[in-house]
């Protein structure tokens, strides 16, 4: 594996069928499976490493966020990385973006309302990571399934050379959706960040017993949370995959999402639904057998 700081130093390291597995560094085994998918699919296999401040708003965790290049690199290259990317500020962005990427109607709400200008920033560093790198695959976790729709839309509107690969997420043994954001968890945050899952599991486990209103399957997992006095709710929505937009039952691909403040850190989490001719099929993620490398460390 080589380290690179430049687009031009990506493109010159590729060949072949390239795949991009976009990150903010501290590495845990969700953002492990991207590339270990990209690996099974690609000659190349391109990481980035960029904590990106455009998508971080004014009371967001942009000083707090965790950085570890040396604890990363080791952990690329084990998976399978190729060629690390890890650009400086200047780097992305030479000069401040005058370009503004809005996608209309589906970042209005969800995490778009709680977090104004997330999702431009995200939409921004990702068309330049998209457009430097050149890849013919690039892979996103289904963990930030609001980002993952924006993304789809954002590559099909501006007709990118690009498949866009989704990869489940990944789970604690106990179910806590992996995030880099769980190391800022203490011992008790820990417990009541298990509700957020929790929810969504029972809520996924209402779906395969043949559930589809959506007000019943958001308020199993509202419920779950408001039981936990470490937890503060901030949304539980069941959307349309496609569009964002809210669902009164689930008659089309969607996902249920959740947005809770855990003791000071803010997590999100989702479980998707893909919707057949007869039956409904839940991705609830991968769960793993024994700690992360975030805990295990």
């Amino acid at each position: 594996m080589i380290v690179v700081e430049s687009f031009a130093d990506v493109r010159a390291a590729s060949s072949g069928r390239v795949g991009l597995a976009p990150t903010m560094g501290y590495l845990h085994n969700g953002h492990l499976s991207l590339f270990r998918a990209a690996r099974a699919d690609c000659d190349t296999v391109v990481a980035s490493i960029f904590v990106n401040p455009l998508q971080f708003g004014p009371t967001d965790d942009l000083g707090r966020y965790p950085r570890d290049l040396d604890r990363d690199a080791v952990l690329a290259e084990q998976a399978g990385v190729d060629v690390l990317f890890v650009p400086s500020v200047e780097e992305m962005y030479p000069e401040p973006p005058r370009l503004e990427l809005r996608i209309a109607d589906l970042t209005d709400h969800f995490e778009g309302a709680h977090r104004p200008g997330h999702f431009e920033g995200v939409a921004i560093v990702v068309a330049k990571l998209l457009a430097g790198c050149q890849p013919g695959r690039a892979y996103f976790g289904r963990k930030d399934a609001q980002q993952l729709s924006v993304i789809r839309r954002m590559v099909a509107d501006l007709s990118f050379p690009v498949e866009i690969v989704p990869v489940p997420t990944v789970r604690e043994s106990d179910g806590l959706a992996l995030s880099s954001r769980n190391t800022f968890l203490s011992d008790d945050d820990r417990m009541a960040a298990l509700t957020l899952s929790g929810g969504l599991l029972a809520a996924a486990d209402a779906v395969d017993a043949g559930e589809r209103d959506g007000a019943v399957l958001e308020a199993l997992v509202a419920d779950r949370i408001g039981s936990e006095d470490g937890a503060r709710l901030e949304y539980a929505s069941l959307a349309d995959a496609a569009t964002v937009q809210p669902l009164v039952e689930l008659t089309v691909d969607a996902f249920l999402a959740v947005a809770a403040r855990v003791g000071e850190t803010r997590l999100i989490d989702n479980v998707a639904f893909s919707v057949g001719d007869d039956s409904v099929t839940v991705d609830r993620g991968v769960i793993l057998e024994g700690p992360s490398v975030l805990e295990g460390s």
